[in-house]
C-alpha cells in the first residue's frame, strides 16, 4: 500500500514539472504574455481608426495602437472582422478575447464587459449637408431627421432629440452616405472620423455644424475576469510612457494627443443578472411584436407585387418570341444570381447617388427601396414557379380549349393558369416563408423590421441570447401561422377534397 502511494506521489510531481516546464502551467505567462496571441476583435469600417487598406490588409490608428501594446507586452495580435453590435456579445461569449474598435467607454457597457484605461479622447459632433445653415447646434435637431450607427454613443444622444426621426445604420459610412444622399438632415457620429471623410473627399458637400456635443473616452473591452486586460493595460502604459503612443497619434492626426486618464472611468461594474434579462425580454416583447407587424406589412406587399411580377415573367419565358423569353431569361438569372443584401445596397444607395451625381434630386424612402428590392427578388423566383407549374398542365388541355374556340390569352386565363395555381400553392407558400425571414435584411438600410428592433434592444442592454432567442419565437410564430394558411388554402382549393 505505501509503495502505491509513493508511486501516485512520483506520477504527480513528474506531472506538475512537466506543466511547468512545457509552460501550460507557468505562472508567468499571464503576466508578460510570452508565448500568447489575442484574438481582437474591430469592425474595420470606420477610417481613420479601423478600415482595409490596400491588398485588403487592416489599417487605422487601433491597428497601429494595438500592435504596439501586443509588442510592448509581448503577446501577438490575430484581428477578427466582427460588426460592431456583434462586439460586446462576443466578448461575453468569450469568442474573441478583446477588442479595439472605437469603443466608447460608457456606465451601461462597463456592467457587460472590462474596459481597459482609456487610450483615445474623442466626442460627438453633428453632421450636415453644405448647403445647410438651419442646424448649428444640438436644439436644432428638433423634429429632424437623423442617421446614426446602431449601439454608438451617438445613438443613445439621439434619443434625448423631441420629435427626431432616427435612422439607424450598421456603419458610419452608411450613415454618412444617407445623409450624403439627402434623406436625412444630420448624423451624429464621432467627430475625427466624419472630419476624415471630409478630408480626404470621400464624400462630397458635407461638413461639421458647430462644437463637440460631448467628451468621451475611447478602451479597450475584454470580457469579465479576463487576465488578459492586466496584460493589455500593461501594454498601453508602456507605449504612452516611451513615445510609441504619441509617434501613432500625430501619424493619423497630425497633432499631439492630449493626456490621457490612467485608469476607465467606470472600473467595478456589476454584471446584469439574470432576473433583469428576463425583465428586458418582457419589456422588449411590445416592441418585438411591433416589429414582427412591419415584417408582416412589408412580406404581403412584396409578394403579392412579386406575384404579378412574376406571372408576367414566368409568362414571357414560354412567349414564342425568342427576344422576349431572352430578357425574361436575363431578369430571373440576375435577380436569382446575386444576394439580395447587395440588390437592398444597390436599389437604396446607389440608384439615388447615381441620379444625383447626374443633376436629378431622386430619392427613395425606406419603406419603398424595401418593397421594390424584395419585390424585384421575388418576382425572379416566382416567375420559375409559375412557369414550372403551367408546363406541368397536359398539352391536353391547351388543345380542348383551342377546340372550343377559345384564343391564347382566354386559354391561359380560364383553363391553365386555375389549374396551374392550384399546383404552384405549395411552392408559393414556401417562397412566402422564405420572404417572411429574408425581410431582415432591411436593417441593414435602417428599416425597423422586426429583426432590427431586437438589434436595437441588443445594443442597448446587451442581452444577446435572450433578445435574439425572442426575436427567433416571434418568427417561428409568423412562419408556422404562414405555413397553416397555405395548408388550409391548397385544402379549400383542392376540388377532389371539394
Amino acid at each position: 500500500m505505501n509503495r502505491l502511494k509513493r508511486r501516485w506521489l512520483h506520477i504527480a510531481v513528474v506531472a506538475v514539472l512537466s506543466c511547468l516546464l512545457l509552460g501550460g502551467c507557468s505562472p508567468n505567462e499571464t503576466a508578460s504574455g510570452e508565448g500568447k496571441t489575442l484574438k481582437v476583435a474591430t469592425e474595420p469600417a470606420f477610417p481613420p481608426f479601423e478600415f482595409k487598406g490596400d491588398g485588403n490588409q487592416g489599417q487605422g490608428f487601433s491597428f497601429d495602437l494595438m500592435n504596439a501594446i501586443g509588442s510592448a507586452a509581448n503577446f501577438k495580435v490575430n484581428f477578427q472582422s466582427v460588426p460592431f453590435d456583434g462586439i460586446i456579445p462576443a466578448l461575453q461569449a468569450r469568442t474573441v478575447d478583446a477588442a479595439i474598435s472605437s469603443i466608447t467607454i460608457t456606465e451601461a457597457r462597463a456592467k457587460a464587459v472590462a474596459f481597459s484605461r482609456p487610450y483615445f479622447k474623442s466626442g460627438l459632433a453633428i453632421a450636415v449637408r453644405s448647403e445647410n445653415q438651419d442646424i448649428k447646434n444640438f436644439d436644432n435637431l428638433k423634429n429632424k431627421r437623423i442617421a446614426i450607427q446602431i449601439g454608438t454613443t451617438g445613438a443613445e444622444k439621439a434619443k434625448g432629440i423631441p420629435g427626431a426621426k432616427i435612422r439607424t445604420f450598421d456603419s458610419a459610412p452608411l450613415s454618412l452616405q444617407e445623409l450624403a444622399n439627402g434623406n436625412v438632415d444630420a448624423v451624429i457620429n464621432d467627430a475625427p472620423v466624419t472630419l476624415y471623410a471630409i478630408k480626404t473627399g470621400n464624400l462630397q458637400g458635407i461638413k461639421i455644424a458647430g462644437q463637440l456635443l460631448t467628451e468621451e473616452y475611447y478602451g479597450i473591452p475584454t470580457a469579465k475576469g479576463s487576465p488578459n486586460l492586466a496584460l493589455i493595460n500593461q501594454g498601453l502604459a508602456t507605449v504612452i510612457k516611451n513615445g510609441t503612443y504619441r509617434q501613432i497619434y500625430q501619424k493619423w492626426f497630425n497633432a499631439e494627443p492630449p493626456q490621457l486618464p490612467d485608469k476607465s472611468p467606470y472600473e467595478d461594474q456589476t454584471k446584469t443578472s439574470g432576473f433583469a434579462s428576463l425583465g428586458i425580454i418582457i419589456r422588449a416583447i411590445p416592441t418585438l411584436l411591433t416589429g414582427a407587424l412591419i415584417t408582416l406589412q412589408l412580406t404581403i406587399f412584396s409578394v403579392i407585387l412579386g406575384l404579378i411580377g412574376g406571372s408576367l415573367l414566368g409568362i414571357a419565358r414560354l412567349a414564342t418570341s425568342a427576344p422576349i423569353r431572352i430578357l425574361a431569361r436575363a431578369y430571373v438569372d440576375f435577380f436569382r444570381g446575386t444576394p439580395l443584401l447587395v440588390q437592398i445596397f444597390m436599389i437604396y444607395f446607389g440608384i439615388p447617388s447615381i441620379l444625383q451625381g447626374l443633376g436629378l434630386p431622386f430619392r427613395f424612402n425606406q419603406f419603398s427601396a424595401a418593397v421594390v428590392a424584395l419585390t424585384l427578388n421575388s418576382s425572379a423566383y416566382i416567375a420559375e414557379i409559375v412557369r414550372a407549374g403551367i408546363q406541368s398542365i397536359d398539352i391536353g388541355q391547351t388543345e380542348a380549349a383551342e377546340s372550343l374556340g377559345l384564343g391564347k390569352t382566354e386559354t391561359m386565363r380560364h383553363v391553365i393558369f386555375p389549374q396551374a395555381l392550384r399546383r404552384m400553392l405549395p411552392p408559393l407558400g414556401n417562397e412566402f416563408i422564405a420572404m417572411l425571414k429574408d425581410t431582415s435584411l432591411v436593417a441593414v438600410i435602417g428599416f425597423e423590421d422586426l429583426f432590427r428592433k431586437g438589434q436595437l434592444i441588443v445594443a442597448e442592454n446587451y442581452q444577446p441570447f435572450a433578445i435574439y432567442a425572442a426575436v427567433a419565437l416571434v418568427y417561428l410564430c409568423l412562419t408556422l401561422i404562414s405555413s397553416q394558411a397555405f395548408s388550409l388554402l391548397e385544402r379549400r382549393m383542392n376540388p377532389v377534397k371539394k
